[in-house]
């Protein structure tokens, strides 16, 4: 019956090409139709965690980790819980990554602790044996950027309305209200460290960026 349509190719490429592409805007588009609600307990970055985020944009680190666990049992089983679009209502951007060279990191806060990242950022054989990941050994000497993080913060807040200073939200206030919530923060991160240099900086009101690293990196549940 379709002979005619076998016979020429440009016209078979069409049509093929339409057919697909009608067939994937009608699988996708329930989902552009409404706005992406968030996960009951997802909340936006503190200011900490969003200058973590930064480094780990900076460095690159979704070139090699992904954040996107897929349905499938053998990733669920490695993993944790499959992602749901919801957990990701206050990423800008999105780090789902595209390649696997390390372990996809959605979760790594359920079963990383500080002080394994802290080992791991610094000699990363130490603790896992064989690793081709370099060492970030900058990360204990360079200083997070807290004024752009706080910065982010205020705007998407502003524009995108995330709901930061609402209640159970974390609070921005002013710069040096920010800067003063993030110390107390990276107090906490430091407790569980054992770098004396880092902990002495943090001490003088300075905060590497190991130190928001691990503050992200734990935020990932």
């Amino acid at each position: 019956m379709f002979h005619w349509l076998e016979k020429n190719p440009f016209l078979f490429t069409v049509m093929v090409f339409a057919t697909i592409a009608f067939a994937g805007i009608i699988t996708i588009l329930p989902d552009f139709a409404k706005s992406s609600q968030p996960v009951v307990g997802t909340k936006p970055y503190t200011i900490l965690q969003l200058a973590g985020r930064h480094v780990y944009i900076k460095d690159s680190c979704n070139a090699c980790h992904s954040q996107l666990i897929r349905p499938f049992k053998s990733e669920t089983d490695r993993y944790g819980k499959y992602s749901l679009s919801g957990e990701y209502a206050y990423d800008r951007p999105f780090l789902w990554g595209s390649k696997r060279t390390g372990p996809d990191l959605m979760r790594i806060g359920n079963y990383r602790t500080t002080d394994w990242h802290e080992n791991h950022m610094f000699e990363p054989t130490s603790v896992v044996p064989g690793s081709i990941m370099p060492a970030y050994k900058h990360h204990f000497t360079n200083l997070a950027d807290i004024d752009t993080a706080y910065a982010e913060a205020v705007t998407v807040r502003n524009i995108f309305k995330t709901p930061y200073d609402q209640e159970g939200m974390p609070q921005l206030g002013s710069l040096a209200d920010s800067q003063a919530t993030a110390l107390e923060d990276a107090k906490i991160i430091t407790a569980g460290m054992k770098n004396q240099a880092v902990k002495d900086a943090v001490a003088n009101g300075q905060i590497p960026e190991i130190v928001a690293l691990i503050a992200y990196l734990n935020s990932l549940k």
